[in-house]
């Protein structure tokens, strides 16, 4: 027996707003004598929106009713009613999520995404949705190897470790491609992010919000970036810079990383091999960085693959990786269910192996304490 869920995933980055819908096939696996075993067997994308930049009220606030705006009218455009929805994600990431009101632009959207909602902009999430919408859990699978996936975006860059498809680990690094922005028009620099402010200052760049953006004078502050971006995957020591860029944690680097691939709005950049007339047509540094990263002999040490999404990364992520169907209900009480919002924790199987020893030491009818 299949069935069709019909799901959305909105993505409001620090550069960019998205939508996406996906239909997932659900198929009872079991037998017809059997417990239900439902699994998710087959995802596809049946409409991508367009890429907008994120309407912001000022540098500290979201412009909820202009993002409620673009919603609807993607809404209408690939002619599906939200009550149609039955899954889904609402996702506030990057430097976005750390605006003021962010919280109240998810509650304002979660009627959108079906009654299965996602709204977090937890940087370790994120990192997982982007990793998995580029591909590389797959290439990892498939290859029996590890790969990193950097998700490059606005204000922050997501890494997500896999190994033979499994998420090993996640890290974030606050770095991407408008931490510095910049008049298209008069080439004036208009913002600089805290971080980036101090790391200007102590390496004395002749740098300020109101200074003209040249190659020259950007390329210096980049080149710090990516040799962050090396520490992170362990091409280079880390430095005591690298503490401070860090968002929440990084990566372990406790086995050889053997692949990197690239998403988000800067990974085009990355993998961009024609010629470019203005590295500052979008207002910031992101295809200077792009760039950069491409152009640094130190990433080719590992295998880079190409990844299966770049800029729709998170938002595919969101609408085809956030959704999994697990154990079978076979009674419940109308007035107890449905539960919504409920946390979830993942065991790894090496967690489960650390669970099934102590319970070997321990009984059951003894009390056990397994230790985070």
């Amino acid at each position: 027996m299949r069935e069709e869920l019909l799901s959305v995933g909105i993505d409001i980055g620090t550069s960019t707003t998205q939508l996406i819908f996906s239909k997932l096939i659900v198929e009872n696996m079991a037998s017809s004598f059997s417990v239900p075993r439902i699994s998710i067997v087959d995802k596809e994308m049946i409409y991508k929106s367009e890429v907008y930049f994120t309407p912001l009220i000022s540098n500290t606030e979201i412009n909820r009713e202009k993002i409620k705006e673009i919603v609807e009218i993607e809404y209408k455009k690939a002619n599906i009613n939200k009550d149609d929805i039955q899954t889904g994600a609402v996702i506030i990431t990057g430097e976005t999520a750390r605006k003021e009101n962010a919280n109240d632009v998810l509650h304002s959207l979660s009627g959108f995404a079906g009654d299965f909602v996602v709204a977090t902009a937890g940087p370790d999430l994120e990192s997982i949705i982007s990793g998995k919408g580029a591909g590389a859990h797959i290439y990892s699978k498939e290859h029996s190897t590890t790969v990193v996936n950097l998700d490059i975006g606005g204000g922050t860059t997501n890494l997500a470790l896999f190994k033979r498809g499994e998420v090993c680990d996640t890290g974030c690094l606050d770095i991407g491609g408008r931490l510095i922005k910049i008049d298209k028009d008069t080439r004036k620099i208009t913002y600089i992010s805290p971080k980036i402010e101090r790391i200007i200052k102590d390496n004395n760049f002749n740098l300020s919000v109101g200074s003209i953006a040249t190659i020259e004078n950007i390329s210096p502050i980049v080149d710090i970036m990516v040799n962050l971006l090396l520490e992170s995957v362990g091409l280079r020591n880390q430095s005591k810079l690298f503490d401070y860029i860090v968002t929440n944690k990084n990566i372990k680097l406790d086995e050889p990383i053997k692949c990197i691939s690239f998403s988000g709005g800067v990974a085009d950049y990355v993998y961009y091999d024609g010629e470019i007339d203005d590295y500052f047509k979008y207002g910031d540094i992101g295809v200077l960085l792009g760039q950069a990263i491409k152009n640094c002999e130190e990433f080719k040490k590992l295998e880079i693959v190409r990844s299966m999404e770049t800029i729709r990364a998170t938002v595919v992520g969101a609408g085809s990786h956030t959704t999994e169907v697990s154990g079978s209900t076979i009674t419940y009480t109308s007035e107890a269910f449905p539960l919504k919002n409920l946390p979830v924790l993942k065991l790894s199987k090496d967690d489960e192996a650390v669970i099934i020893k102590r319970l070997n030491v321990y009984p059951f009818r003894y009390p056990v304490q397994v230790n985070p």
